[in-house]
């Protein structure tokens, strides 16, 4: 296994446990019933965990990118 594959597989394991990390009620339960969530700021935890998850999302684009580029360089 190449470096940047293990990199991914490492990234998507760490996107997907700080999704289900965040807070409950913010999706698609708060439709059927749930604490309604629209207006309210995230804070504390909460945003750092939010911030982390974009970050990952970013790093596991651009890893992406450079798996293909070099795949298509072999």
């Amino acid at each position: 296994m190449d470096l940047l594959q293990i990199a991914q597989i490492v990234i998507a394991v760490a996107v997907a446990s700080s999704i289900l990390l965040q807070a409950r009620g913010t999706g698609l339960s708060s439709t059927f019933g749930g604490e309604s969530t629209a207006y309210r700021s995230r804070r504390g935890l909460e945003r750092t965990l939010f911030r982390l998850t974009v970050v990952l999302i970013a790093v596991y684009v651009v890893i992406s990118i450079l798996g293909a580029r070099s795949a298509s360089a072999v």
